[in-house]
């Protein structure tokens, strides 16, 4: 690799040393000024810098970055690792098994084909809810679940154990941001596979819009499509403009129950520079309490939410997909709906009741533990 800026150092912790690539070798060029993810970045293409993919000028161009300049200046940006969600990441395996037995029919070594770059696919795009508000609805979806998945999962498995360098986090686990920002994260890489210690940050590229929420930690990610994160496994280096940097000053406090995903839906017109969003704690048009879409056709859709003291039962025609959704009511309200004042209610909804003396829904689960369902 070229060092044309004589970044190249060693850094001592412990009893152990570390070769990294120091920001200080370029004081001088006033890099202090730079946002703290652009200095994530600068790192990764000093260390990349090898006259091609990364040039001396590539360097000097982030260097030199204006938050008031629109951006024109191409770089190379090599993740250390990769994180897929199992809807865009099973084609990505797929490919490689694939690659495999390319590698056989040509007479090659097929245990040769391998992620080059840290790979790890969590399992939760496909997980559904097909029974809630019950102590056993985890295990009835447990069920449900591997019974409906079983070859996909059959082939995840293998593949785990198959190639190296790929991991796969089983369903049921939590979803990919929650598993990447509590688990996968390594803030810091500290490997010697190039025969010497070297430390660096921890960046990576996932197949999900959401990946960047692990920024919070100081981790550079990027959301990107299945064909950049297959590129990535394989060692390439994926290609952007200089990012634009946008900062947010927040004050004040957050109400009860609001999370930290919360404000930044409701930010993020202000940074796409729409209108702002409607009251976060409201229904989408055209998907239902649990956040999936429903597509607008035949079908009726039953529901029953209890506001303000009142139960009431509501129903939508739309379908869902074809699946058959099981509502017991043994399950205590969640504090959202204590804590909610305000709610608008779905089209079409008529009040049949107030509290216990409301009537139960025909085919819903009374406390007794008798089942039933009710097909939507």
């Amino acid at each position: 690799m070229t060092d044309s800026f004589k970044a190249r150092t060693t850094l001592k912790v412990g009893a152990e040393q570390y070769e990294i690539l120091s920001l200080g070798a370029l004081k001088s060029l006033k890099v202090d000024r730079l946002p703290f993810s652009l200095k994530i970045l600068l790192e990764n293409l000093l260390r990349f810098e090898d006259g091609v993919n990364v040039t001396k000028s590539d360097i000097d161009a982030l260097v030199k970055w204006d938050p008031k300049a629109t951006p024109n200046h191409e770089i190379a940006f090599t993740p250390a690792r990769v994180i897929m969600q199992d809807f865009t990441g099973v084609p990505c395996i797929v490919d490689l098994a694939a690659m495999r037995e390319a590698i056989v029919r040509l007479g090659g070594d097929p245990q040769r084909v391998n992620p080059l770059a840290p790979a790890e696919l969590v399992i939760d795009h496909s997980v559904q809810v097909d029974e809630y508000g019950a102590a056993d609805s985890l295990k009835h979806n447990n069920e449900i679940e591997f019974n409906r998945n079983g070859e996909r999962y059959m082939f995840l498995r293998w593949g785990q154990t198959a190639f190296s360098n790929f991991k796969v986090v089983p369903p049921n686990t939590g979803i990919v941001h929650q598993v990447n920002i509590e688990r996968l994260a390594r803030v810091i890489f500290a490997d010697d596979a190039s025969g010497r210690k070297l430390a660096y940050p921890d960046t990576l590229v996932g197949t999900d819009s959401h990946t960047t929420m692990v920024n919070g930690l100081g981790v550079l990610g990027w959301g990107v499509g299945g064909i950049e994160a297959e590129a990535a496994m394989l060692g390439q280096p994926v290609t952007m403009l200089i990012p634009q940097v946008i900062g947010f000053k927040l004050t004040g406090s957050l109400p009860a129950g609001t999370t930290g995903v919360r404000v930044d839906l409701r930010d993020l017109p202000h940074r796409r520079g729409n209108h702002p969003l409607p009251r976060a704690d409201r229904p989408n048009a055209g998907s239902d309490r649990s956040g999936r879409g429903l597509r607008q056709g035949a079908g009726t859709v039953a529901r029953q939410r209890r506001t303000g003291g009142r139960l009431h039962r509501c129903r939508r025609t739309r379908p869902v997909d074809g699946r058959t959704l099981s509502r017991r009511t043994e399950a205590a309200p969640g504090p959202r709906a204590a804590a909610q004042g305000e709610d608008r209610l779905p089209e079409q909804c008529e009040e049949n009741g107030r509290g216990a003396d409301a009537e139960e829904p025909a085919g819903h689960r009374s406390s007794q533990g008798q089942r039933g369902r009710q097909d939507l």
